[in-house]
């Protein structure tokens, strides 16, 4: 297979995906769906998607999945389609964090690539264990952070990468929302996220923040070797943080502060970063995707925007899907992320080699790390001290 360096390589046919978890009602198993249905590089044909076999029946209809594809339970379905002829070729696991494990393990078992939603697991120790099972089994393994699939996002990284920044000075990374603010975990309505059994032991830091963490690493280029946090409830009583701040220190000694919120009042999807840098600061902001805002020192601001030519990389432009003035969406970063999944998956599958840096999607090991991230966290905020968030290679 002649891959150009510059573009993803042609697919043969679609790849055939299950799902486990994300049936009716689960607003992530739609957005997950929509995503590989966008990338034209998936056929969506089986699925376990609800532990209630009532919904999994009627979300598997809605999906116009085969009667015989319908799963009730994952294990029955990992061994089924293993052992079919047009069996799948990937899951992707939308259900409560402490089943992410188990799912993944099951499936890689039976030597099906995997799809995972995030924090990988509830602990270091199991993301770790799965770490183990994955480097053992030689599949693929992604992790859904799916905001660093945007275009602008994929830009910054290449900006900082290129030195348009100069050396990095310092790092500033916030996710605000304001969705949780009425919820508590007392009554039967308490939604599984504050429910640690399922969840684990952080609700707000394990959800968008690790989604801020990832995001920061991902443009900067640079680990984050400790962190100071402070945990708080800011809305209605809950046993786990709806709020955290934390101070930061990346490779090299660069400063950086996080902040993260599910009760700020008035925010929807406030997701920011800024990597300042010795000659400008870059700054990238969800709720506006489409563009970058480059400040440099003695000159006036410049927006740059999604499209191609002008100053956009070749790395970012084979995401691009829309000329200039047709926005795009999360939905289409969606599809960026099940792009780079399927090519990654069919290179493996055909013994294919891909060019170094052709693929940039969030893997297991990035996982490990969001995990190990918020057990430093949980443990700062305990002890009120700098914990280490060394990173150990995991494949």
């Amino acid at each position: 297979m002649d891959i150009k360096m510059n573009e993803f390589p042609l697919p043969s046919r679609r790849l055939r995906l299950g799902f486990v978890g994300g049936g009716q009602g689960a607003l992530i198993g739609e957005v997950h769906a929509n995503g590989a249905r966008l990338s034209n590089r998936w056929d969506i044909v089986a699925g376990a998607l609800s532990s209630n076999s009532e919904r999994a029946k009627a979300s598997g209809k809605a999906w116009l999945l085969a009667d015989d594809r319908i799963y009730l339970d994952y294990r029955e379905m990992a061994r089924a389609e293993a052992a079919r002829k047009d069996g799948i070729e990937a899951v992707s696991i939308v259900t409560p964090n402490h089943l992410h494990a188990p799912i993944a393990k099951a499936f890689m078992e039976v030597g099906i690539d995997v799809i995972s939603d995030k924090p990988l697991t509830t602990t270091l120790d199991e993301a770790l264990s799965l770490a183990k099972v994955h480097s053992e089994a030689g599949l693929v393994f992604g992790v859904t952070y799916a905001y660093t699939a945007h275009v602008m996002v994929r830009q910054a990284r290449e900006m900082v990468r290129q030195g348009d920044l100069g050396h990095i000075r310092q790092i500033h990374v916030e996710y605000f929302q304001d969705w949780a603010m009425e919820i508590t975990d007392q009554g039967d309505n308490a939604p599984w996220r504050l429910d640690t059994a399922q969840n684990g032991p952080s609700f707000t830091v394990g959800d968008i923040g690790t989604h801020a963490e990832h995001l920061a690493r991902f443009v900067s280029g640079l680990q984050i070797e400790a962190l100071r946090a402070d945990f708080h409830v800011t809305g209605k009583p809950k046993v786990l943080e709806d709020t955290a701040f934390m101070q930061l220190r990346f490779e090299g000694g660069v400063p950086g502060t996080l902040m993260v919120s599910q009760t700020m009042a008035g925010s929807q999807c406030g997701l920011r970063l800024r990597i300042c840098g010795s000659k400008a600061t870059l700054e990238w902001n969800q709720e506006q995707p489409e563009f970058l805002s480059l400040r440099s020192v003695g000159a006036p601001e410049k927006i740059i925007s999604r499209g191609h030519g002008s100053g956009m990389s070749p790395a970012t432009e084979r995401l691009l899907r829309m000329p200039r003035g047709h926005p795009e969406a999360l939905t289409d970063a969606w599809a960026n992320l099940y792009l780079e999944f399927a090519v990654a998956i069919q290179a493996r599958r055909e013994g294919a080699v891909l060019p170094d840096g052709l693929l940039a999607y969030p893997t297991i090991a990035d996982g490990v790390d969001g995990v190990r991230f918020v057990e430093a966290s949980i443990e700062s905020n305990r002890t009120g001290a700098w914990v280490s968030c060394a990173v150990k290679n995991v494949n």
